[in-house]
């Protein structure tokens, strides 16, 4: 039988009907209430003309609809695209139009988004099949839906026959672009299915697991979350959004639910830490935390480890285009000191990490080279984008990986003496900043196309706070005076999300170049290392 990322969930409900599957704050369904309204879904958007291999949005906060939407649209034999509601419009129609999706399935206090979204031309929801999954019969504002949810109530509850296969896409996740367009990265079910599997075995997740879903939906670690959680017929409990803005909530979530899997992004732990909210022998059902996405401060890790001597702490390394992780080290005492280094592991199974030079030769033990990957996790490439695919995904030499394909990963890394991989920063202009992958060239691109500035240059440097880096900006404005660091970021924020906001900002008179012409950024990078001159607008 071929094996479908939605089986798990009709296996569960067949065994353990009964058992809780999601649940947010509350609200809860167990496995044969998601499944029969997934199931219901899937004929909805069938009946709307979705057919085999049809994108599908899904706009909502986090919430159990947005679980039902995956289900539901997989059953379908669609493809599912996350949307994020916090987004500019105009970043979020860039991902619509790119997709070209069959429909839009809304839920949530998502009206404004919908509203603004229908506003931009050669995207606007008005020209897609909406479906509304929330409160009322639509969203408002003339926004007519093809489908709501009595529509959903009254349908057909029997699982549709499905056509795809393990090596059909599932789902596509945009990440942030260096020209400024978003990058949709195509996951096949069989790419999910093998992390998962390894996953849930080597964690030892089962049916009395509580697991915690903390990153959002349009984030790749939330496969594990929701795929981990249906494969061992566990339960899976939402974190809201809004409590990561107070340690302490987060820190009383996990004992109140009595959660025993921890998965998040380093920042968020180490968020908790600076607040000091975890007490000696805290959440004495957590059983492991395990983290991904960027370096985990060891402060942080020692202070985790020496206040839960009952929990084990794992360490995920992998880019979205590898499925969720590929690499994996399970840390066994507390590091000595602040300055110990924590390996990204040794490969996850099917997985291979290969450090190499610039001709795709192995680099001997202890030296630094770049890091590839091979194996089971290879995305198929980036959606309709063979060019930027053929960038990175390449084919490999017989004598590393067997002629097969290689991503280039554009992280540095070495093989220790001890035969585990060492993660050694960035090749590129890429960061990892609150455990998003952000490319610092997408929003230089976007300010230059804003024309405020004469010149500029976005830069990252290594800061203490739970975001891990901050982003700096360096501007030449225009003469006149009407343009300051405030205005700029004011602009901004119609434009990118939060979290691609620059932190600082420093006003040049001309920016520094090196010998050949070009911006340095090394010694922009350096002024706001070292310089008391920058503002924090």
């Amino acid at each position: 039988m071929k094996r479908l990322l939605q089986h798990w969930l009709t296996e569960q409900a067949m065994k353990r009907p009964e058992a809780p599957a999601v649940q947010r704050l509350g609200r809860r369904v167990t496995y044969e209430e998601l499944e029969r309204q997934s199931n219901q879904l899937a004929h909805v958007l069938k009946e709307a003309g979705c057919r085999q291999g049809d994108r599908v949005c899904f706009l909502m906060p986090k919430c159990i609809e947005a679980v039902i939407s995956i289900m539901g649209i997989l059953k379908a034999d669609c493809i599912y695209v996350p949307l994020d509601r916090e987004s500019p419009a105009v970043r979020t129609a860039k991902i619509i139009k790119k997709s070209r999706p069959s429909c839009i399935i809304a839920a949530g206090d998502v009206q404004n988004v919908l509203l603004n979204l229908a506003g931009v031309p050669g995207a606007s929801v008005r020209d897609i099949p909406i479906g509304w999954l929330g409160a009322g019969n639509s969203p408002g504002d003339g926004l007519r839906p093809v489908f709501n949810r009595h529509d959903l109530a009254t349908a057909p509850d029997t699982l549709p026959a499905c056509k795809n296969g393990p090596e059909d896409a599932a789902h596509l996740l945009f990440t942030s672009g260096s020209t400024g367009e978003p990058k949709g990265v195509i996951t096949k079910h069989s790419n999910d299915i093998a992390f998962v599997e390894w996953a849930v075995s080597y964690f030892d997740i089962g049916p009395s697991d509580r697991l915690s879903s903390h990153t959002p939906m349009h984030f790749d670690l939330s496969t594990l979350d929701i795929y981990g959680t249906l494969s061992a017929g566990a339960q899976l409990h939402i974190i809201p959004a809004g409590l990561n803005l107070i340690p302490g909530n987060l820190a009383r979530f996990i004992r109140e639910y009595e959660l025993t899997q921890w998965f998040s992004v380093p920042s968020i732990l180490n968020y908790m830490s600076k607040f000091d909210v975890v007490e000696q022998g805290d959440f004495p059902s957590l059983k492991r935390l395990i983290w991904c996405g960027e370096v985990l401060p060891v402060p942080a890790l020692r202070y985790w480890m020496e206040r839960l001597p009952h929990a084990t702490f794992t360490n995920l390394y992998g880019p979205t285009e590898t499925t969720v992780a590929s690499s994996y080290y399970t840390v066994p005492e507390v590091p000595e000191s602040n300055q110990a280094e924590i390996p990204i592991g040794l490969p996850c199974e099917g997985e291979q990490l290969h450090v190499l030079d610039e001709e795709l030769n192995p680099v001997p033990v202890g030296e630094i080279g770049d890091l590839y990957i091979s194996g089971v996790g290879l995305s198929k490439g980036y959606w309709d984008d063979p060019e930027r695919t053929s960038e990175v995904f390449l084919s490999g030499p017989p004598t590393v990986a067997g002629g097969r394909t290689l991503y280039k990963t554009g992280d540095l890394a070495r093989i220790g003496e001890d035969g585990l991989c060492y993660f050694h920063g960035r090749v590129d202009n890429q960061i990892k900043s609150r455990g998003y992958r952000i490319e610092l060239g997408e929003i230089e691109s976007t300010l230059n196309s804003l024309q405020l500035t004469v010149e500029c240059a976005i830069v990252a440097v290594p800061t203490e706070g739970f975001e891990g880096q901050a982003i700096c900006c360096a501007y030449v404005p225009p003469a006149g005076g009407r343009v300051n660091a405030a205005r700029l970021k004011k602009e901004l924020k119609n434009l990118l999300p939060g979290y691609m906001i620059p932190h600082l900002w420093e006003s040049y008179t001309v920016l520094p170049k090196n010998k050949n012409g070009k911006i340095n950024r090394k010694e922009i990078k350096s002024r706001f290392q070292h310089s008391e001159v920058r503002v924090n607008a």
